[in-house]
């Protein structure tokens, strides 16, 4: 008999203690927070796009100069 009270109150506590984060999803300044999160998250993604196609057009345009020189000589 004890041992089922224990379980119960182990449900009953946990649900208190998770009751506040389920609705923290629903208030305002959660919404809030994870749009400004995931504007944050795609700006850091499309500022590490540019980077990469600086960084891969920078090879391309020297071979590209170099092979001109070549033509030239």
């Amino acid at each position: 008999m004890s041992n089922s009270m224990g379980i119960a109150s182990a449900f009953v506590l946990s649900s208190l203690i998770l009751s506040p984060m389920a609705m923290a999803e629903e208030s305002q300044a959660f919404v809030a927070q994870n749009a400004a999160r995931a504007q944050a998250f795609q700006q850091s993604q499309a500022e590490v796009m540019v980077k990469s196609q600086d960084a891969s057009q920078a090879p391309q345009a020297a071979t590209s100069q170099a092979q001109a020189s070549e033509k030239d000589s």
